[in-house]
């Protein structure tokens, strides 16, 4: 039974897979959702009494956290993460710590920035240096802008009091740091990227780019864009679609790396 570790982003916490979560153990996968540090228990919560030091949180703690989870796996895992959890996805692929990898809607590595309004609003928003280490307080009105833009202020409103959660604005400044990254020239296993056509936070430009960064010709990196999905594309209508796509994604390649395997054996 293959494992599938996921990866959260930033004002989530692992209630926003619950779907995915119930998906893929229904094909068969073993699924391991870890909360990053002070996003443990129930979103309302989270929100409602913020965790102390939360604003102190940086993102090598949540990498040291997933590298330390990935090493005591009996094999490398499947990975799969949203946003800044698709970065660090990137990250573990390049350690050689995952079998396979998937990065959707993805912050990208290498401080990859897209001149788009949305996104240079919500990095502005988030990193401001005038802040310090205060948290990002999200509420429903900056939830339904950055990540539910293509639906209802209703469904939004379901969303946000299922899932979201404040979050410290030192993990989004160290994505475009020192530990955001990685020699994409370097061979790396499969990588598949998905792009979301209306995300206000990760544009469907800097998802492609980022996909087409990694040239080792040996390597696999593929992209796929779904239409009409904001940054939210893990948990709109739709969803199914989306991880459907992945699940085949991940058998097609899981058979290609057997047949791999069974041609060096022999």
């Amino acid at each position: 039974m293959k494992t599938i570790i996921f990866i959260h982003g930033m004002f989530q916490n692992p209630k926003s897979w619950d779907n995915w979560i119930a998906f893929f153990t229904d094909r068969g996968y073993n699924c391991i959702v870890p909360p990053w540090p002070k996003h443990e228990g129930e979103p309302a919560d989270l929100r409602n009494y913020p965790p102390e030091g939360l604003g102190d949180l940086e993102l090598k703690t949540i990498i040291d956290n997933f590298e330390s989870l990935i090493r005591v796996q009996d094999e490398p895992p499947i990975l799969i993460g949203h946003s800044v959890g698709g970065l660090i996805v990137q990250l573990m692929v390049a350690k050689g710590l995952a079998d396979l990898g998937v990065a959707i809607a993805s912050v990208a590595p290498n401080a990859m920035l897209a001149f788009d309004w949305g996104f240079m609003k919500n990095s502005a928003l988030i990193a401001n240096p005038l802040k310090g280490n205060e948290p990002f307080y999200t509420d429903l009105e900056s939830f339904h802008e950055s990540f539910c833009n293509t639906m209802s202020m209703e469904d939004t409103k379901e969303a946000f009091e299922e899932t979201a959660t404040h979050d410290s604005r030192n993990v989004l400044r160290d994505c475009m740091g020192e530990d955001g990254q990685i020699d994409t020239e370097m061979p790396h296993s499969p990588l598949l990227f998905i792009g979301a056509e209306k995300d206000e936070t990760i544009p469907v430009e800097l998802c492609k780019r980022n996909s087409e960064a990694y040239n080792d010709e040996m390597s696999i990196s593929n992209y796929k864009e779904f239409a009409s999905r904001g940054h939210w594309i893990c948990g709109q209508e739709g969803w199914q679609e989306v991880a459907g796509y992945v699940a085949d994604w991940l058998q097609e390649h899981e058979v290609v790396k057997y047949n791999a395997n069974r041609i060096e054996t022999n």
